[in-house]
């Protein structure tokens, strides 16, 4: 396997490795973590890859159920994931600055499941637009069932006249 990063490095540096290239992070964080925990090592991603490049669009953690189980295996033992924080982040970084980048997410343990893909600036900003779009339409269904349920909620409690006269 460290033939095939070697190829890959080398081959990326034919190609102009030094010049900057657009690519997104999404990761998920361990879903046991407190949710200052999650803000904080989001923050800690998000500073390093800003530290070495430019972010041209994010997403910050949002708990998701997972459609698979993910099974991580570390000193302490094995642990099994069915949820996660999911987080990505697109940014634009030269050759070097993706290898830091890279190491950085493997080795950060709260991190239990990484892609990092190379994309566009056009495809990054699309995908901010389409998770802003997501967003509003999750919290206009969540506003309508509030107000669909709360009609019943004052039924219930406003007694009615006969019930005033058995009384």
């Amino acid at each position: 396997m460290a033939k095939n990063k070697e190829a890959l490095v080398i081959e990326g540096l034919e190609e102009g490795g030094a010049e900057p290239r657009v690519y997104e992070l999404g990761f998920h964080l361990d879903s046991e973590l407190p949710q200052e925990e999650v803000k904080k090592t989001y923050q800690a991603v998000r500073d390093q890859i800003a530290s070495v490049g430019t972010i041209i669009a994010e997403g910050e953690p949002v708990k998701i159920p997972l459609a698979y189980t993910i099974s991580v295996s570390n000193t302490a033992g094995r642990r099994d994931f069915n949820s996660a924080f999911f987080c990505w982040i697109a940014y634009e970084v030269d050759g070097p600055g993706h290898d830091t980048i890279s190491l950085m997410a493997r080795e950060e343990a709260r991190i239990i499941r990484f892609l990092d893909i190379r994309s566009t600036a056009d495809e990054a900003t699309h995908s901010a637009e389409m998770q802003e779009m997501f967003a509003q339409a999750a919290l206009t269904a969540q506003q309508e069932e509030d107000a669909a349920s709360e009609p019943e909620a004052e039924a219930e409690a406003v007694p009615s006249p006969a019930a005033e006269e058995a009384a």
